[in-house]
């Protein structure tokens, strides 16, 4: 047998021993992933959004808004751990983020799927700016209840978590849109409530023109005084 021929035939049995060594890995990681597959937006939205870390990071149960699951067109919050920074920027981008990729299930998704946070900014005023691509406005189903969930699903998201923020102002590609998706106004700031400025639970329901306040005790009219007959005595004595 010539050397040359003895060389490949140890170099085809030491890949063959490679191959049965990394075999068993490469079937457990095929299997992972039919399992968990990764959606083309997922790989999009990790290679265009990278997940955001910073030293201040502590995991914590996060209360994040998503579609009800047995509600339509409400909102509930889902506990959700969370790598989140003490940095209120920071921490709401990380939020933001978790919001669009982390829906308890498909249907209970409030952002599209698509939706990338450009950028984040946070005003002295408590005024938080949210700046969103285009599939923001471009993918979400037309309908003020629908638009106006968008919105809430973001500001509810944000007021549980970050005590500064205590408006939501929207804008896409960096741009003051004038509606979300035809209907919703983006001109205004929307009010975050959080517990710094929480309001007492609304009133149940009250009838059409009801203020929804309790009703104000009327003092009774005064007896009126009888007018005296024409030649009556004006007081008379009781017998």
């Amino acid at each position: 047998m010539s050397r040359g021929l003895k060389i490949a035939i140890a170099v085809l049995v030491f890949l063959v021993a490679i191959s049965l060594i990394t075999l068993p890995s490469l079937q457990r990681a095929v299997e992972r992933a039919s399992q968990n597959p990764r959606t083309e937006e997922q790989a999009r939205r990790e290679v265009m959004q990278p997940a955001i870390s910073t030293p201040t990071d502590v995991t914590v149960k996060a209360q994040l808004f998503f579609l009800s699951a047995g509600s339509s067109g409400s909102l509930e919050p889902a506990a959700i751990e969370l790598p989140l920074s003490a940095d209120p920027v920071e921490r709401s981008k990380q939020l933001i983020n978790a919001l669009i990729a982390n829906a308890p299930a498909p249907e209970r998704h409030t952002l599209p799927a698509d939706t990338t946070l450009l950028a984040f900014y946070l005003l002295a005023d408590g005024t938080a700016i949210a700046d969103f691509s285009d599939a923001l406005a471009a993918e979400c189903p037309s309908g003020i209840l629908n638009e106006q969930t968008v919105v809430d699903s973001v500001a509810r998201t944000l007021g549980a978590n970050v005590s500064e923020v205590r408006q939501l102002k929207i804008l896409v590609h960096g741009q003051e849109a004038e509606t979300l998706a035809g209907h919703l106004d983006l001109s205004v700031t929307f009010p975050v409530p959080n517990a710094a400025t929480a309001t007492p639970s609304a009133p149940a329901a009250t009838a059409p023109g009801a203020t929804g306040k309790a009703p104000t005790k009327r003092k009774a009219p005064a007896a009126a005084t009888p007018t005296p007959a024409s030649g009556a005595p004006a007081n008379p004595t009781p017998h």
